[in-house]
């Protein structure tokens, strides 16, 4: 089978193409240059995609054989950065990862490799597919500290049987060994983490530098609306955040709500912070299908929650409730909603607000 592997330069993705090459297949390496370079002289920890990168998946590449092409995705990856820098600005707490899976690995890179004539494209997510029943299902990976199904709840149902995901099975430790074993030049590298693209100054620098000027000061109120103080922009807050608010109150203060109308950060006490119910917009199910009635299920809010028991009521359109079963902390508006039955991801959603 052609099978096109989107390869970051790290050990994920060069142990996944190595695995497909040794399974027999005619693998096609392909780079994405999203132009998210560190200022000059300035060293980015978390970076992927960068041009050293390029140059890494390069040489993996020459090493197994394969074709590979460093594709200019700078504009299209222009598109994630202007969300992740709106949505801030809007109040919201954006997952970028979620959207660059979307947009661009699914979306835009599975295009490339059609085009290219491959049959499936493969990327190094700790995540699984199997089939079961009739479709393709999305599975969290047998690692459970790898996981990454979360980020991928947004995948078209009909691009599920193009997708491989070779390391669904493994565990960090076998695919540095299998790095090693290879002798592959990358087996050592550091791994990438959330806000790869942001450089020394955070995601606050990210926001300036695509939306220069956009950003208003405001006040801090509690809940009964009493102003405690006043803030440079919404954009700096997200929900249950407690430090560097920036406001001594002589007690635990927490951002409980933002109101981008008003750009009022409203503050409580912990308690505040729990809520039981959301509702959800751009929901995807990945069985093609929406659900004729509610249905029980696990619903994780954000990366690194135990997903918690809810039931999901559909709504017209890509909506939904959620209610839990509990109160969860810190529900916050911009972060997905994935639901979960058993190890099968059904699909997920984006909080819009809380109930």
């Amino acid at each position: 089978m052609r099978i096109a592997v989107a390869m970051s330069g790290g050990v994920d993705s060069s142990v996944a193409a190595a695995l497909l090459a040794r399974e027999g297949h005619e693998v096609t390496g392909l780079f994405m240059k999203t132009g998210a370079e560190p200022p000059p002289g300035e060293e980015n920890p978390r970076r992927c995609c960068s041009l050293d990168d390029a140059w890494d998946a390069q040489r993996v590449a020459d090493l197994l054989g394969i074709r590979f092409y460093a594709l200019n995705y700078k504009d299209r990856f222009l598109k994630v950065l202007e969300d992740f820098a709106d949505a801030y600005q809007a109040g919201r707490t954006p997952n970028p990862c979620v959207r660059c899976n979307q947009w661009l690995k699914f979306g835009s890179l599975l295009d490339e490799a059609r085009s290219l004539g491959c049959e499936a494209i493969a990327t190094g997510h700790y995540a699984r597919l199997e089939s079961r029943g009739a479709r393709p299902r999305l599975l969290k990976a047998a690692d459970p500290e790898k996981d990454q199904s979360y980020v991928l709840f947004a995948l078209r149902s009909g691009d599920l049987p193009l997708i491989r995901f070779p390391l669904g099975g493994m565990t960090k430790g076998e695919v540095r060994k299998i790095a090693a074993e290879i002798g592959l030049p990358v087996k050592d590298k550091p791994d990438s983490q959330d806000l790869c693209f942001a450089s020394k100054g955070g995601y606050r620098d990210v926001i300036g530098r695509y939306r220069k000027g956009a950003s208003r000061p405001g006040t801090f109120v509690d809940a009964a609306g009493t102003v405690l103080g006043t803030h440079d922009g919404i954009e700096n807050f997200t929900v249950g955040q407690r430090k560097g608010l920036g406001i001594v109150l002589g007690r635990p203060a927490y951002v409980v709500r933002i109101e981008p109308q008003t750009d009022r950060v409203v503050l409580g006490e912990e308690p505040d912070l729990f809520v039981a119910a959301c509702t959800l917009a751009d929901v995807n199910w990945l069985s093609g299908e929406t659900p004729a009635a509610p249905l029980s299920a696990r619903v994780q809010i954000r990366y690194a929650h135990e997903a918690a028991p809810a039931e999901i009521v559909p709504g017209p359109g890509a909506t939904a409730a959620v209610r839990f079963n509990a109160p969860q902390r810190a529900l916050t508006p911009g972060q997905a909603a994935v639901f979960y039955e058993g190890d099968e991801v059904l699909g997920g959603g984006w909080i819009a607000s809380k109930c």
